[in-house]
């Protein structure tokens, strides 16, 4: 991994916006972070230098939100979170780097329309109390996306936003969510070969804007516009998510 021009300007974006997302709006745009490097880099050492990144985020994020969380709820998505990302691990032991990209595509694309759904009101009704079959359920698909693409957002928030918690409680229980999460992930990752002391060297020059995004999240909370934000993150995912598919493809056509 070479620390090129080219390489710090979809890194520096990358993880300012995954700063920024998890400080302030949900975590909704930090899985943006893995498809943008995924387009310069093979996806495999994509995820693995985002998940350091991310910790600190999750890290400098415990700071805004400290005990805000809703701690019954995190727990019951935790508990499914774990078998999730054990099963992640082993979609690892089966899967080619060329396929890891067009799954990280596809996930994009398909987190981009979970959005649209969310916010367009097609997949709430009415508030419900807490489940843990439920929240099991949700917290393994979210442990598994968080797995393959740090992309487990969206089963996240399937359960919370239905619980009607605050915007304070929902964004502090992602943050409490995932901090866990990525803890889980972290051993895994070094053992398939995802993460290595390279990697971190080459993090480590990126935590100052990891830093810079997460102060920027906080403060945008409430004065930037979530809608634009997004906006424009979507439009990242959408070009990333179609280039990774379209890459992979040729790939796949290559191989065969």
């Amino acid at each position: 991994m070479d620390l090129t021009l080219t390489f710090f300007l979809f890194s520096i974006p990358a993880v300012v916006f995954a700063g920024i997302s998890k400080g302030g709006f949900g975590s909704g745009a930090a899985f943006a972070s893995a498809p943008m490097l995924a387009m310069i880099m093979p996806p495999e050492l994509a995820i693995g230098l985002m998940l350091p990144l991310l910790m600190v985020i999750d890290f400098a994020s415990l700071k805004f939100y400290w005990r805000k969380w809703s701690w019954s709820d995190a727990c019951y998505l935790i508990y499914g979170a774990g078998p999730g990302a054990l099963g992640g691990i082993m979609l690892f032991f089966f899967i080619d780097t060329v396929v890891l990209g067009i799954l990280i595509g596809v996930i994009s694309i398909y987190f981009v329309i979970f959005q649209f759904l969310v916010r367009n009101n097609f997949l709430y009704g009415r508030q419900v109390g807490p489940s843990k079959i439920k929240a099991f359920f949700l917290g393994f698909l979210s442990g598994f996306t968080s797995f393959i693409s740090h992309a487990g957002g969206p089963p996240a928030a399937v359960y919370l936003l239905g619980r009607g918690l605050t915007k304070v409680e929902y964004q502090a229980t992602t943050v409490i969510l995932f901090w866990w999460i990525n803890i889980f992930k972290l051993p895994s990752y070094v053992f398939l070969g995802l993460l290595n002391q390279k990697m971190l060297v080459v993090g480590f020059t990126l935590i100052p804007f990891a830093l810079l995004g997460t102060w920027m999240g906080a403060k945008a909370n409430r004065l930037i516009s979530e809608k634009m934000f997004f906006l424009v993150t979507y439009i990242l995912l959408i070009i990333a998510g179609v280039k990774l598919i379209y890459d992979g493809t040729a790939g796949l056509n290559g191989i065969t």
